[in-house]
């Protein structure tokens, strides 16, 4: 999983690209955009970060499981859990009457890209 902050247009040409490797056959990633960076930390405070690292490394059995192993609340870690499944970061497996969260992706990788205004032929040494 990739999770960038790109603007509309280079998120929508990384968009089209990725659609033409994945027709040729390739494997790509899945990728959640933000075009802006606030909402992005927003939706990944540390809280959510550990509790997103919590159920890649250790898949736990239900949500009151994971709150009780995170000491945190079961109400807030539950509504944590169903914001990152409506980006489809999280997703949901039913055990009877327990939910079973997990993670779908190997890796989850975040890209926040910034830089200054450049003219066309300029280069730094830094983009070299």
């Amino acid at each position: 999983l990739r999770i960038t902050s790109l603007p509309a247009e280079q998120a929508q040409a990384a968009a089209l690209e990725r659609a033409e490797r994945w027709e040729q056959g390739e494997e790509v990633p899945h990728v959640v955009n933000f075009e802006d960076r606030t909402r992005l930390r927003q939706l990944l405070t540390d809280r959510r970060m550990e509790l997103l690292e919590e159920v890649m490394e250790r898949p736990p059995e239900s949500i009151r499981a994971l709150a009780s192993r995170l000491e945190r609340d079961v109400h807030d870690v539950h509504d944590d859990l169903h914001l990152l499944a409506e980006y489809d970061i999280v997703h949901f497996e039913k055990d009877g009457r327990a939910k079973k969260p997990y993670v779908p992706y190997d890796t989850v990788r975040i890209e926040v890209e910034f830089g200054l205004p450049r003219d066309e032929g300029s280069s730094s040494p830094a983009s070299a």
